[in-house]
């Protein structure tokens, strides 16, 4: 008997052995925004971990200040998203986010010359304003981009983003360890440089033709009109308070009320950081529909309540017995992350109109940025000052979020109007 051996197929020009496992996308538009993804957030890695250290060490500012210019920067950048979103939607994304890139290279550049308090506000609120301007401006992008399969392709999107952030925070430890002027200042003019080549990546995307408004449209700024939509977002919201327990509240709680070794900070940053980029992808697969969506936030208030019983029963027991059960809580925090991040990512575009994705983008930008505002004025209380009980009553209100979440998504869809939302 001759058995016949089909022969490969020879791969064609788009085509590479990383395109077919799915490690990149095949060239063209996704590439390039994955690309500049990965540059933009190298650079703001290795600035972000060191952005305290250099407004203290090398500017000569009081911590204390530091920590007031930062939240008043916060606040000040929440007021962008919307408004810069709307000029996406109507005049193109691409040129807008190429604005926003270039605005946050010379911010980032102007902190060489900062040398008093109030001219550090003025620069970190520029910096702010551009950076919540680029992520709206930068859904549209997504959204017209895409493709078929938008699900996968954003969830790569936060795995590369993690990934490069990974990055440049160990890129930063050289600078940090140094400890010099000269180290800091390299590592802001680098974050300026990130800017400028994530632009240049940016200008191989084609333009985007605005998406006409229909005839029907409810008014320019729809999605203040938009309850439900408004409703999910402040859901949103408070479960995106999750994203400051392992970077504030845990450290915190390691260094102040446990045994465990301080250096298991770092293990903990890095088990999250590695199970967000290997996972992401696979965890959002059958995230795709506004359902779905709604039982993945059931799901990760659950994964976060028993993340965060597992680290409040750290206190008080031996540092290695400590060290495990803060492995396997983070572990469990990490699940509930990449459940709520496909699912807030679907009803992000699932629930905007195609017109009008760059101001929904902006809105639901300002709940995130709110989350973080509060997140460790409310961490801190309850996880730090309250001790045990504050932990599980923080991983309460995360489950009764989860919970409620299928009803409102429901509420939410049934009153789209039909093709308004094209996800």
């Amino acid at each position: 008997m001759t058995t016949t051996t089909s022969q490969p197929t020879t791969p064609t020009p788009n085509r590479s052995w990383l395109v077919d496992r799915g490690l990149i996308p095949a060239r063209g538009p996704q590439r390039v925004i994955a690309l500049a993804t990965f540059v933009n957030m190298v650079g703001t890695g290795v600035f972000m971990t060191s952005a305290a250290l250099f407004f203290t060490r090398s500017v000569g500012l009081p911590l204390a200040k530091v920590a007031l210019g930062m939240g008043i920067a916060a606040l000040v950048g929440m007021l962008a998203g919307m408004p810069v979103g709307h000029l996406a939607d109507r005049r193109g994304p691409r040129e807008i986010y190429l604005v926003t890139l270039i605005v946050r290279a010379v911010s980032m550049a102007s902190l060489v010359f900062v040398h008093t308090f109030w001219l550090f506000v003025v620069v970190v609120c520029l910096t702010q304003l551009a950076n919540s301007a680029g992520g709206a401006a930068r859904g549209p992008l997504v959204r017209g981009f895409g493709g078929t399969n938008l699900t996968e392709f954003r969830s790569y999107l936060r795995s590369v983003a993690n990934l490069a952030g990974c990055c440049g925070a160990l890129a930063a430890g050289t600078a940090v360890q140094l400890d010099t002027r000269a180290a800091y200042l390299a590592l802001v003019l680098g974050n300026a440089l990130s800017f400028v080549a994530c632009a240049a990546v940016i200008t191989r995307l084609p333009s985007l033709r605005p998406v006409p408004v229909p005839s029907d449209s409810a008014g320019r700024w729809i999605v203040l009109k938009d309850a439900p939509y408004l409703v999910v977002t402040a859901l949103d919201a408070v479960m995106s308070v999750q994203g400051q327990v392992l970077v504030f509240a845990l450290p915190l709680w390691i260094t102040l009320r446990t045994d465990a070794p301080r250096w298991f900070i770092g293990v903990a940053v890095a088990v999250n950081t590695a199970l967000v980029a290997a996972l992401q992808v696979r965890a959002s697969r059958g995230i795709d529909t506004g359902p779905a969506a709604g039982r993945a936030l059931r799901r990760s208030g659950l994964a976060f309540l028993i993340g965060m019983a597992l680290m409040a029963a750290t206190a008080g027991i031996p540092g290695w017995i400590a060290a495990v059960l803060l492995t396997v809580g983070v572990a469990a925090h990490t699940v509930g992350e990449l459940w709520h991040a496909a699912a807030s990512l679907e009803l992000q575009f699932r629930l905007a109109p195609a017109h009008a994705q760059g101001q929904y983008t902006g809105v639901s930008g300002f709940g995130t940025g709110f989350a973080n505002v509060v997140a460790p004025s409310v961490l801190g209380l309850l996880c730090i000052t309250w001790g045990t009980p504050g932990w599980l009553l923080m991983g309460g209100v995360f489950v009764a979020v989860g919970l409620l979440a299928p009803r409102i998504v429901r509420w939410a869809e049934h009153t789209r109007l039909p093709g308004a939302s094209a996800a």
